[in-house]
């Protein structure tokens, strides 16, 4: 019964752990890192045709953007989600196919003028889709049997539609451990999806730490506040331009458009239009209407129950392909601008950037966490000039930021989550939180709550029957990978590629006779290639 800590640990992205328990291999997310890397992960300590499983917290691709990448290298087990969870990644898995190709296909283009070797996406469509065919659906509050001596029950995030804290129950030669992660905590009364479930008992919790370090203060009056922002600058004839996550973000700036049209709040610009440039916002916003029974939080219901769509209304636009989207900078009446990435590190609104930060009569507004080293983090930090497309633009635009408006709960709102258990865990987890974040929430846990709490490194591993470390994971800056590392990974996908076999052969134990002579021919004939 162990735990590794492979990603997000001592940083916001790339959530990934590995639970060795019942002579199973499970994961738990599977997610990219985006925005800076600061420090090192350790790789998989097994192969990915090892992997039983993966329990997924919720759609984001920090949490589930790797899971083609583990296909890809061999793994054949279920993904486990909500359905919700299932439906947004159908699209946010696709996506991101479709944008590593279009990547490589640059790359290699560029590195074809300079004599570069030829650059392979990570993963590609065909990869992407059979993955999808893996995921497995359970609702909130399901509790059900993964394997023997394990079972599992999803309990609403309130972050993120279909998001989770999952439950984990282990039973091993008798003794029984409930491990519980928290995946990603949301906001308290945050609109159009629920606040997140309280969970009553846990021997370990893994939890996420994103606001460890402050509170949201008082929960502001979002409609007034874009209101007034959207007034000020359509007043002096700019644009207001939105960079936000095209899943979950997105809607819920949607669903205050809306308020803020039915309420008449902008005057004298009736009418304003707003533009959705993100094709995946689009899709993720009809996964929106589909999910909606179970999900929506009950303004959102009552709406719904009136026959009026949340997310919809007069002046609302879908810009889905590129002539849609360069055409919406021709359009010179003041606007609202919605468009992806919302850290500004790729995507559609980079144009959109391009054409209103010199602007002194726009406004560019944030509406949700920026990590360091994006796009969006230097803006907020008042740069005078950024490069965008190679290009130096300087930054004239009103910079503002939508206090309030984050789908992670704040310090305080970790706290509640973490005291509803009515019994100290033997051992809370600090993960998914920048560096000083981490070690900031863990010391206050420790030295003001009397919590046992540690914010482990990747390649941390813990014997969950005694709560005993086995391994101390290293504070590895990602800036001291050396060109040893880089011929050591080559290595490590042949040893991969080895276990991969194995996992293989293991699962075509009971095949035919016939087949496997077959298969054990082509293997030896491959070992007498390279046994020189």
């Amino acid at each position: 019964m162990e735990l590794t800590f492979l990603g997000a640990t001592h940083e916001v992205t790339g959530s990934c752990f590995y639970l060795e328990a019942c002579g199973r291999h499970i994961l738990i997310d599977c997610g990219m890192e985006q925005g800076k890397d600061t420090f090192e992960n350790q790789k998989l300590p097994i192969s990915a045709a090892e992997i039983d499983a993966v329990l997924l917290t919720h759609a984001h691709m920090d949490h589930s953007g790797k899971l083609p990448i583990l296909y890809k290298q061999g793994f054949r087990g279920m993904i486990h989600s909500t359905s919700a969870t299932a439906a947004l990644c159908d699209i946010m898995l696709r996506d991101s196919a479709h944008i590593q190709v279009m990547e490589a296909e640059w790359r290699n283009r560029k590195g074809k003028r300079s004599g570069i070797q030829s650059y392979e996406p990570v993963y590609d469509m065909e990869d992407t889709l059979k993955t999808l065919r893996n995921f497995v659906f359970h609702e909130y509050k399901e509790r059900f049997v993964l394997y023997d001596g394990i079972e599992i029950c999803f309990r609403d995030g309130g972050h993120l539609l279909g998001s989770a804290s999952i439950e984990v129950w282990v039973t091993e030669e008798g003794a029984t451990k409930k491990i519980v992660f928290s995946g990603d905590i949301g906001n308290r009364n945050q609109p159009l999806i629920n606040d997140p479930q309280y969970i009553k008992e846990a021997d370990y919790v893994i939890m996420e730490s994103t606001y460890g370090d402050r509170n949201h203060g008082e929960r502001p009056d979002y409609i007034g506040e874009l209101g007034k922002i959207l007034q000020t600058t359509f007043d002096r004839g700019g644009n207001v331009v939105i960079p936000s996550f095209a899943v979950g973000r997105t809607q819920v700036l949607l669903y205050f458009l809306r308020k803020i049209k039915d309420a008449n709040i902008v005057k004298g610009h009736n009418g304003f239009k707003v533009y959705v440039d993100s094709p995946l916002a689009v899709e993720s916003t009809q996964v929106f209407h589909e999910n909606m029974i179970g999900y929506f939080d009950e303004e959102a219901m009552a709406l719904v129950r009136k026959g009026k769509n949340p997310l919809s209304f007069p002046g609302l636009e879908a810009a889905i392909t590129t002539e849609e989207s360069k055409a919406i900078n021709f359009d010179e009446s003041p606007k609202v601008i919605i468009s992806a990435s919302g850290m500004c590190d790729a995507g559609r609104v980079r144009h959109h950037l391009k054409h209103n930060l010199w602007r002194k009569d726009s406004t560019i507004l944030f509406v949700g966490y920026q990590s360091k080293g994006t796009l969006g983090q230097i803006l907020q930090d008042g740069a005078s000039e950024v490069k965008i497309f190679g290009e130096v633009i300087q930054v004239n635009a009103e910079i503002r930021r939508l206090s309030g408006v984050s789908g992670h709960a704040d310090r305080e709102g970790l706290l509640k989550w973490l005291q509803s258990f009515t019994k100290k865990p033997e051992q809370v987890f600090i993960v998914h939180g920048e560096d000083q974040v981490c070690e900031q929430f863990t010391d206050y846990l420790k030295n003001e709550l009397g919590y046992s709490a540690v914010a482990p490194y990747s390649g941390t591993i813990y014997d969950l029957r005694s709560n005993v470390c086995l391994v101390e994971g290293e504070r590895i800056p990602v800036d001291r990978k050396s060109e040893l590392h880089k011929h050591e990974s080559i290595f490590d996908r042949l040893v991969n590629a080895g276990r991969r076999l194995t996992a293989i052969i293991q699962r075509n134990r009971y095949g035919s006779n016939k087949e496997l002579a077959k298969f054990a021919d082509q293997i030896n004939s491959l070992c007498d290639k390279w046994d020189r």
